[in-house]
């Protein structure tokens, strides 16, 4: 019972995180990386009370490794968030970086020279069907919506085929961090919450290169409950009259 309890628990948040994710990109379009930069810090502050022991743990892994695999786990973050800015479709998002059981199997067999069944290479050529069909009916949904003029058209195509792009650096570097990963575990054991910590932790300088789309978000985000005026029907009207109406 407790893994199918397991497994309901992390498809509920996958999938409750999409659903939130975006309905704020649509919002406030370009808003990936105030929502970043709040995972990271809440992940980090956790891992520094509860992990770190308020910085009194040292950890297992020397922290020059960990800052070759936060370069990279940033990277792939930020790539992943400014995707969304490239007519990148929030449903192409999700199922494109899905494709990393793609990305792992292809770098583990050049780097790690691995050799898998003859049914896992069946199940990933199946999922690398299921995300070209995805990603050919998104880039036709790109052009139709794109139709007013032949130049408009094709400048939302080549931004389509960017974001595209961007998301498929980012799953290869997610993957090399992912093989990175598993050669230090095998060197020094499996420190998987302790990287978890470190992982958010030390990326949170970087933050600092983006600290104005921060927190011109930061103001948005608070504009969009202001007291007494409720957006109803594209129309801003006050409370009092919202009440009357309904």
């Amino acid at each position: 019972m407790r893994p199918f309890f397991a497994v309901g628990l992390v498809f509920a948040g996958c999938c409750s995180n999409v659903i939130f994710l975006e309905l704020l990109a649509r919002k406030h379009p370009g808003c990936g990386n105030i929502v970043t930069f709040a995972q990271f810090l809440f992940i980090a502050v956790e891992g520094f009370l509860f992990e770190a022991d308020l910085g009194r743990k040292q950890p297992a892994i020397p922290i020059r490794y960990y800052a070759i695999m936060v370069t990279m786990f940033f990277t792939v973050s930020v790539v992943n968030n400014y995707a969304l800015n490239l007519n990148i479709a929030m449903p192409l998002h999700m199922i494109f970086r899905s494709g990393s059981l793609i990305a792992n199997m292809v770098l583990g067999i050049i780097i790690l020279k691995k050799r898998y069944s003859i049914f896992k290479y069946t199940s990933i050529a199946l999922v690398s069907v299921g995300i070209f069909i995805c990603t050919f009916m998104s880039a036709k949904q790109v052009t139709s919506q794109s139709s007013l003029s032949e130049n408009d058209g094709f400048q939302a195509f080549a931004w389509w085929l960017l974001g595209i792009g961007a998301l498929t650096f980012a799953l290869l570097m997610s993957a090399r961090m992912g093989i990175f990963q598993e050669t230090l575990y095998k060197q020094f054991g499996k420190h998987s919450k302790e990287a978890l910590f470190y992982n958010h932790a030390l990326p949170l300088p970087g933050f600092i290169f983006l600290a104005s789309d921060i927190y011109d978000h930061a103001v948005l985000f608070n504009k969009s409950g202001e007291s007494g005026v409720i957006q109803y029907n594209d129309l801003t009207v006050s409370e009092a009259e919202f009440q009357s109406y309904s």
